[in-house]
């Protein structure tokens, strides 16, 4: 008698523990689906570059379910990338429409800061500004000597970005009214450009804010200093939007969330030269109309 109630017990404690093993399988299956994480991979505009890596550790620290990756390769990439699902934010100096027009109805546009962008000079020249007329004629090969601009008996040699890069496109458009400007060395980062220009006696070229070094100098324009106060005023002309775009129809919390905490952080906007939007005095259309 005693023996047939044990192996009932032990029958009873064995269907126990299979259900409550049933019960805990689902319970960290769940779990382990709610702490998937989500790749971000981030690319494009070098002139937006810096201000985004440096919002991703702070972010990520708070976000732990978000791996985000940041990338250069300039405007054009980014733009073409993000409209082909390739990555999952495109950085941009430009409207998606001042690249190409179908662009638009593929990405959603994220406005995040505004850039002012400048001519740079090695340290060396003796030159602290120049005229509209003069920056122009130096870029179209026109001027090709300091002394003709003010400065020492020196050769100048051009350093441009290449073709696709936003600061260029900006700079051309806002700063040498599409001048079409001479062949040259084409670097295809920021970095690389002022790199060149700081190692290059006679260089000139052009950086955003964000990427003036103490190692070259940035130059006035018509007596009007780079500075981002400048900037809000439209008192200094050569300026972009700087915008992140994700995939239309295909866009996700986190890249949402990630977007916003670059937009809001106005300590680090101001620290690496950028503007918030809320800053500026004037508007800007893709035609290049103010408001």
């Amino acid at each position: 008698m005693k023996k047939s109630v044990l192996i009932a017990a032990a029958a009873v404690s064995l269907f126990a523990l299979a259900a409550c093993g049933q019960k805990s399988s689902g319970t960290t299956s769940s779990s382990s689906s709610t702490a998937k994480s989500e790749k971000i991979t981030v690319a494009g505009s070098t002139a937006l570059q810096p201000l985004v890596e440096a919002n991703v550790e702070s972010f990520t620290q708070e976000n732990t379910n978000l791996q985000i990756t940041v990338q250069g390769g300039g405007s054009g990439l980014g733009l073409s990338q993000v409209s082909s699902g390739a990555i999952q934010i495109g950085n941009s100096d430009l409207f998606a429409e001042e690249k190409d027009a179908s662009l638009a109805e593929k990405v959603k546009d994220h406005k995040v800061a505004v850039v002012g962008f400048a001519p740079i000079v090695n340290k060396d020249i003796k030159v602290d500004g120049l005229t509209s007329a003069q920056l122009k004629d130096i870029f179209s090969g026109k001027v090709t000597n300091w002394k003709e601009v003010g400065g020492q008996d020196q050769s100048i040699t051009v350093i441009n970005r290449a073709e696709g890069s936003g600061t260029r496109f900006n700079f051309e458009k806002y700063g040498l009214d599409n001048t079409k400007v001479v062949k040259a060395s084409e670097q295809d980062s920021s970095g690389a450009v002022v790199q060149m220009v700081s190692q290059t006696p006679g260089a000139i070229s052009y950086v955003a804010f964000s990427n003036i070094k103490d190692t070259i100098k940035a130059l006035e324009l018509d007596g009007v200093k780079p500075t981002e106060k400048n900037v809000a005023k439209n008192d200094w002309k050569i300026w972009s939007y700087e915008h992140m775009y994700t995939e239309k129809g295909n866009t996700t919390d986190g890249q949402e969330k990630f977007i916003t905490a670059v937009t809001k952080n106005k300590t680090l906007l101001e620290k690496l030269g950028y503007l918030s939007i809320e800053d500026m005095k004037v508007t800007r259309d893709q035609d290049g109309k103010i408001k």
